[in-house]
């Protein structure tokens, strides 16, 4: 992989409504905190400057409009990163059809769960890797609660976290 974009969503639409979401600028510092510490990552405003609602193959398509301006160099292979608990919603995404032709998914396993039964038509590589056995739900109640996530999060999400001032419990 030449890249890693760590993109945030400027209004993650399908869970806008459903559940408190962190502002997009504190979400950002996180990824840029998190982009530190792996090779070649970076975080990635894409969806936040453009605004309302973020779809996946809104993004794809920029990235791609992007990488063939004034080039005659083929595009980009795209790889879509998802943890396995997401497949079986992907068809409920914006344009599916659509983002199945433009991308392969890299599908992140989940401690606990059989790997994921991916819908017709998609291109899928299994990412191997250590299986991380806590959700950002349970990271952000830990610290609401005034407990611990050190050896989960890296330690400078952490640091941002504080600094951030962020998930923190009543005082």
């Amino acid at each position: 992989m030449d890249r890693l974009l760590l993109v945030v969503a400027n209004d993650p639409w399908q869970k806008s409504g459903q559940r408190t979401v962190s502002p997009a600028e504190d979400r950002f510092a996180l990824a840029e905190a998190l982009a530190a510490d792996i090779p070649r990552a970076e975080a990635s405003r894409l969806e936040i400057d453009r605004g309302g609602p973020s779809y996946s193959v809104e993004t794809v398509e920029e990235l791609l409009a992007g990488a063939a301006a004034g080039d005659d160099s083929p595009p980009p292979e795209l790889f879509l990163v998802v943890g396995a608990d997401l497949v079986s919603d992907l068809e409920s995404w914006r344009r599916p059809g659509d983002l199945k032709r433009l991308v392969t998914l890299a599908v992140v396993p989940r401690p606990h769960s059989p790997a994921p039964a991916v819908p017709d038509g998609w291109r899928v590589v299994r990412v191997d890797g250590p299986a991380v056995d806590v959700s950002s739900s349970e990271v952000r109640r830990r610290l609401a609660a005034g407990g611990s996530v050190e050896g989960v999060v890296p330690a400078g999400v952490i640091r941002c976290i504080r600094r951030r001032d962020m998930y923190a419990g009543p005082r």
